[in-house]
């Protein structure tokens, strides 16, 4: 695995858009407000047609369809409704699978296939607890939550991981039974034709969920992606039983089980990692090394440091310090304040808070902190 795939595993995100290039000055007072960090977003759109998995993807994804979202919107809103249409899109290309696999067990008369299809219904369930975080994270901030609601969205990424802990469980568990007490399997084609339609139907939504997860920043939505892999490994592992049994080897059906059961633990595993490292803080090395290098690279900054960045759900907020010469005058010292913070919103579209204190240079040897530095264990 490449190190940038091991970085997205680890952070279930990417980086979107050529974020790395840092633009030319601008003046802050070209701004519609002097803290206005809502005119420098914009969203692109990209679909896919390489394979049958991609075209049924690029179907899913228009039928939440919505216009290009342009200039004077808050990117948290905006991640939001993404994470909503996502979550709505994949809701009814799961209800479309559905609704193929009861066709094919009510033809087919098929209890086994009935009742994994029941559960697929069910599984489809943990996008609520996902869907009421995006909605929450719209909220405005209040006294009591002075931050916002985007905590909400890590939460339901931690109740998307034991969804997924207990699909591995319950799939070990079959498989072991089945290993120890063989059951003869019917309705061998149907249940085969079920299985590719609920591969399909799961990798689809699968692979549209984590694409608009890694795009919008937000680790709960890559979790619930990986979430519909799991099912859809499970129908992989259905289809492998029946041509198993087929072939005259039924052998393979728990086999297959707990080949299945393994593959499962390790996408818990980048699933777990994903959203525990969001709840602790934690942030991909990369955005941190550009908005470092976009706030050195501001006219009048003559050091930056303390450079701090965590995510609220899918959003970001920064705080920093600049050193600036200590003779500006105060209007001098904001202006270069806000244009650093004008040039880290160009570097990552994601911040939604960026914090800049400035210290003075050139003061003789002083420490500018020396009067709170004791309280803080500062030497």
């Amino acid at each position: 695995m490449s190190e940038q795939r091991e970085r997205e595993n680890q952070f279930g995100v990417s980086p979107t858009r050529e974020q790395a290039a840092v633009p030319g000055r601008h003046e802050a007072g070209a701004h519609a407000g002097p803290h206005d960090a809502h005119a420098h977003r914009h969203e692109h759109h990209r679909a896919e047609h390489a394979s049958v998995i991609d075209r049924v993807r690029h179907w899913l994804a228009h039928l939440g369809h919505s216009h290009e979202i342009g200039a004077g919107v808050d990117p948290a809103l905006v991640g939001s409704e993404r994470g909503i249409r996502a979550l709505k899109v994949s809701i009814a290309g799961l209800g479309l699978t559905a609704v193929f696999q009861l066709v094919i067990a009510l033809l087919s008369g098929s209890a086994a296939l009935l009742a994994d299809t029941a559960h697929n219904i069910g599984d489809a369930a943990t996008s609520i607890p996902l869907w009421i975080a995006f909605s929450l994270s719209r909220r405005r901030p209040t006294p009591q939550f002075p931050y916002g609601y985007g905590r909400a969205e890590d939460l339901a990424g931690i109740v998307i991981v034991l969804v997924i802990l207990a699909s591995a469980v319950i799939a070990g568990y079959e498989s072991i039974r089945k290993l120890l007490d063989p059951q003869p399997m019917t309705h061998l084609w149907w249940v085969g034709a079920a299985a590719v339609i609920g591969f399909l139907g799961n990798e689809a939504v699968a692979s549209y969920r984590i694409r608009i997860g890694r795009q919008i920043g937000s680790a709960a939505l890559v979790a619930d992606g990986q979430h519909a892999r799991v099912d859809g490994l499970t129908s992989l592992a259905v289809l492998g039983s029946v041509i198993g049994t087929a072939a005259g080897y039924p052998i393979l059906d728990p086999l297959i089980g707990l080949g299945i059961t393994i593959a499962i633990l390790f996408i818990l595993k980048d699933a777990t990692v994903s959203v525990v490292r969001r709840l602790m803080d934690a942030v991909e090395p990369e955005i941190m090394a550009r908005l470092e290098r976009a706030a050195a690279s501001t006219p009048g900054v003559h050091d930056v440091h303390d450079l701090r960045v965590r995510w609220l759900g899918h959003t970001l907020h920064a705080e920093l310090h600049i050193t600036v010469d200590e003779d500006l005058p105060t209007r001098e010292s904001h202006r270069i304040a806000e244009e650093v913070r004008h040039r880290l919103i160009h570097a990552e579209p994601r911040l939604v808070a960026v914090f800049v204190h400035v210290d003075p240079c050139g003061h003789g040897g002083e420490d500018p902190h020396a009067l709170t530095a004791h309280h803080w264990g500062i030497r």
